[in-house]
């Protein structure tokens, strides 16, 4: 989908710990030696990065489309479009090269049925992890407090992990898949 870099979505309810997950995964796999990029879902209609009133509001406000902000240690790329119908490929297009992992925070129904996608769901209930499994595809892990987890990892046979309490086990789990993912190259 993006050439060698691999795809993990984490997926969950509102407040399910997707960003706990993530932090996680980002620190365990970066001291892995891996370049991590990041995308996030923000599902409310009206959200915007920029700033009213700043220099690149006024540019956009002025009719570009696109507009950039260079810092001394930071690039950000503002790009006006419809993304009401976009693919998961043509979210992804704009990393190129730059990353070995992409981790997407939330876009429950982009990756809903791409088996290319290894998915981890943070859940809350047995009940939301069996409901994952009905509805998802190659789904790898789950991410859930301590109790749940080991509930949720014997009844449905797949590992479940309180990112709080052991971090590195899911870095483990993300490793292997990395692993298998490679063999199959």
């Amino acid at each position: 989908m993006t050439g060698l870099a691999i795809i993990i979505a984490v997926i969950g309810s509102k407040e399910s710990g997707k960003t706990t997950t993530i932090e996680a995964l980002v620190k365990g796999l970066t001291k892995q030696n891996y370049r991590i990029g990041t995308v996030k879902h923000v599902p409310e209609p009206n959200f915007t990065i920029d700033t009213e009133g700043t220099d690149t509001w006024r540019h956009v406000q002025a009719g570009a489309r696109k507009t950039a902000i260079v810092a001394p240690k930071e690039l950000a790329i503002i790009k006006k479009v419809d993304t009401a119908d976009f693919e998961l490929r043509e979210i992804l297009e704009s990393y190129g090269n730059h990353v070995d992992i992409i981790i997407l925070e939330g876009f429950r129904n982009l990756v809903r049925n791409e088996a290319s996608v290894a998915k981890i769901a943070a859940v809350k209930t047995s009940k939301e992890a069996i409901e994952t499994l009905k509805n998802f595809k190659s789904v790898i892990a789950f991410a859930a407090t301590s109790m749940l987890a080991n509930r949720v990892a014997r009844e449905l046979k797949i590992p479940a992990v309180d990112v709080l309490k052991e971090p590195e086990k899911l870095v483990e789990i993300v490793l292997d898949h990395i692993s298998l993912h490679n063999k199959r190259q």
